[in-house]
């Protein structure tokens, strides 16, 4: 009996946990999940100091005229005292002389020979960057499960860490069935396919940080499947593609079964991709998604994305939606849980003009996706609908609804 979506979700996160950790330089942990909590060791800036290139002063000297007594460059180890009636010249980032209540920036002044004229009005504090304004000490900074992006690399730097405990990445392996399919780097034969469901999911893979084992095509045949089954066992996901769905040439399903896989949920009430599959070989997890390209790489968006945040130890790892609004109307088929690809425009959501289970073009065309309800029959041109994009990834701490009413 088919499951809902929200019973297939609670499933994958249910079964699909955080691996192991490992210690990588920063320099290598861009797109790679932090698998401990980041603490300052340091307060940014250390010290009171300059934000730009001026003169310390005194408060109550705005409207003199001064002499310049010395200057201070950023990174002089020296304490300096800035004394009645006189001036500082000071360089960005150096430290603030004891006394100075003040920078007032080098264009905002007149100077003559040594001396230095001020305007009057000159604020306490103004220009001056205050020890620990950005990062206090002892705060946290980044939590485990965090998904680390170039700027949270300039976080770890700014305190001195130079290793981190990552989570290690998930290698997932890929296989498709059929004797129909040819790779892309072979000659079609007479009523062949090329395999687009593989490349397909090796690079959305990699795209999602993922290491990719890619094991070939298997033949229609149990003994065949079972080979690809067995060369990838080491993997934590094997994702395939087709031969899961009723049929007298559909071998995949027994393939896995003679192998001691245990099942959690054997098809979905979604369109397309009601026969997706998913379980486990011991410690492997398995999808088995169906062999239409568009409605296999629609549910690897949904499916196969949440086993792969899941396994990686993401905080965040639930998938979440834009709100947004339809650009034009659109008339459907209700009675299914339905996935329409189409292009959100930063303000409207379109949806592909014409798509199928089989098709491949409409979703190189898209950036996302509906997921209607299915009491849906129809959207008016502005109607508020929600999608989940397929070109970054929108993501949440808690699970939240996907769905489109």
């Amino acid at each position: 009996m088919a499951i809902n979506v929200e019973e297939a979700l609670h499933h994958i996160y249910s079964a699909a946990l955080p691996l192991s950790t490992e210690i990588v330089p920063i320099e290598n942990a861009l797109n790679r999940v932090l698998a401990q909590t980041v603490i300052a060791t340091h307060s940014l800036p250390e010290f009171d100091n300059s934000a730009m290139d001026g003169y310390a002063i005194r408060v109550c000297d705005g409207g003199k005229t001064l002499p310049q007594s010395c200057v201070v460059f950023a990174g002089d180890v020296n304490d300096v005292r800035l004394t009645e009636d006189q001036c500082i010249r000071i360089m960005t980032g150096a430290k603030i002389p004891q006394g100075c209540e003040a920078i007032v920036p080098i264009e905002n002044v007149t100077i003559h020979e040594n001396k230095v004229t001020f305007d009057s009005n000159i604020t306490a504090g103004q220009h001056i960057r205050l020890k620990g304004e950005d990062i206090q000490f002892d705060m946290e900074l980044l939590k485990n499960g965090t998904f680390l992006h170039a700027h949270h690399i300039t976080l770890l730097a700014s305190q001195g860490i130079t290793h981190i405990k990552l989570y290690r990445r998930p290698r997932v392996a890929f296989f498709s069935s059929g004797n129909e399919l040819k790779m892309h780097f072979e000659t079609l034969g007479n009523n062949q396919l090329y395999n687009t469901n593989t490349p397909t999911f090796t690079a959305r893979a990699a795209e999602l940080g993922c290491e990719v084992i890619f094991t070939g095509t298997a033949e229609d045949t149990v003994e065949s499947i079972q080979n690809h089954i067995a060369s990838s066992l080491d993997a934590d996901l094997i994702v395939t593609s087709g031969g899961v769905s009723i049929g007298d040439a559909d071998y995949t399903k027994k393939a896995f079964q003679e192998l001691g896989f245990e099942s959690l949920f054997e098809s979905v009430d979604i369109k397309p991709g009601k026969p997706t599959t998913f379980g486990r070989i011991n410690n492997t997890l398995i999808l088995n998604l169906p062999g239409n390209p568009l409605a296999s790489a629609l549910c690897f968006e949904l499916f196969g994305q949440s086993i792969i945040h899941s396994l990686s130890g993401r905080h965040d790892k639930y998938l979440s939606t834009i709100t947004t609004r339809m650009a034009e109307p659109f008339i459907m088929k209700k009675g299914r849980r339905s996935l329409i690809p189409g292009w959100f425009d930063g303000s409207t959501f379109t949806p592909s003009p014409n798509f199928g289970p089989g098709m491949v073009l409409p979703l190189s065309r898209a950036n996302g996706y509906m997921m209607v309800d299915e009491n849906v029959e129809k959207f008016e041109q502005g109607s508020e609908v929600r999608i989940i994009p397929t070109r970054w990834c929108m993501n949440s701490d808690v699970q939240v609804s996907l769905v489109t009413l």
